[in-house]
């Protein structure tokens, strides 16, 4: 299909209009967060780098900051151990029932994050709670790999189903044991999808506020509570932008990278 040229223009500014509207928000946080004004009167006359020698000195948003890498560094962790079995045992086995179960397993990513969040409160507190386990670092980690386990469960299911089983069935028909099939035949076939998936997991898990208020315990402060904490105390605005900053930053990059990784050559199926 040949787009005409007022079509194609039409086209570009819509994309134009869509991107206008999604980043500078995003793009006025930053620059804020060197605005030297606390009114932020724009455009801004003074820009300094105060607002973030503040937010280093600032006790509160270092710890913040180490909670939120923490957290978010198990949550990968745990989702890319259990994403991928569950993602290599929907794919390589034909059991009944399979499409429900990855329908089951994708659904919790769909529910709002406070539904989430009390689900989880109400577990913890009946199971761990009972064994004297209360809410920390540790169940910050369990509700962030509720819904990283489902994103890297997709990257690497899409990854298998684009590759088939051709090479893991000929691997097996040469005498090759099961664990040298994953090995030489499978893991380099997923393993781009696999670091897509890790990184977009640690995006969203270093992004999460809902879930976090459920399962965050007493003084338990993780970047996005931060700011939620700190958002309404004038003095703090300044800082506040600087941390919001640092967030938008570490979701970027990771996502971008996570983006060049799914259309790496080669990452498609054997030709």
């Amino acid at each position: 299909m040949t787009l005409s040229p007022a079509a194609r223009w039409a086209l570009r500014a819509a994309m134009a209009l869509g991107l206008t509207f999604i980043y500078v928000p995003l793009l006025l946080v930053l620059v804020n967060s060197f605005n030297g004004d606390r009114t932020f009167a724009w455009p801004p006359h003074d820009l300094t780098t105060r607002w973030w020698a503040a937010a280093w000195a600032s006790d509160g948003a270092r710890q913040a900051l180490l909670t939120s890498v923490q957290a978010a560094l198990g949550a990968t962790a745990t989702a890319l151990l259990l994403g991928t079995l569950v993602a290599f045992a929907v794919h390589r086995f034909a059991f009944f029932g399979r499409d429900t179960l990855s329908l089951l397993i994708v659904l919790p990513i769909a529910l709002p994050g406070i539904v989430t969040g009390i689900a989880l409160d109400s577990a913890w507190r009946s199971v761990m709670g009972e064994l004297g386990i209360g809410k920390g670092l540790l169940s910050v980690v369990v509700g962030h790999a509720t819904f990283c386990v489902v994103t890297v469960y997709n990257n690497v299911l899409a990854r298998l189903r684009r590759t088939g089983t051709t090479l893991e069935e000929a691997s097996a028909d040469l005498g090759a044991r099961p664990w040298q099939t994953f090995r030489y035949v499978t893991f380099p076939l997923i393993r781009s999808a696999l670091l897509a998936g890790g990184l977009l997991a640690f995006a969203l898990s270093f992004d999460e506020i809902i879930v976090t208020t459920f399962t965050a315990g007493p003084g338990l402060t993780t970047l996005p509570l931060w700011i939620f904490t700190n958002l309404f105390r004038p003095n703090q605005a300044p800082v506040v932008n600087v941390v919001a900053a640092v967030l938008i930053i570490a979701s970027v990059i990771p996502v971008w990278v996570a983006q060049r990784l799914a259309f790496t050559p080669g990452s498609g199926p054997p030709r």
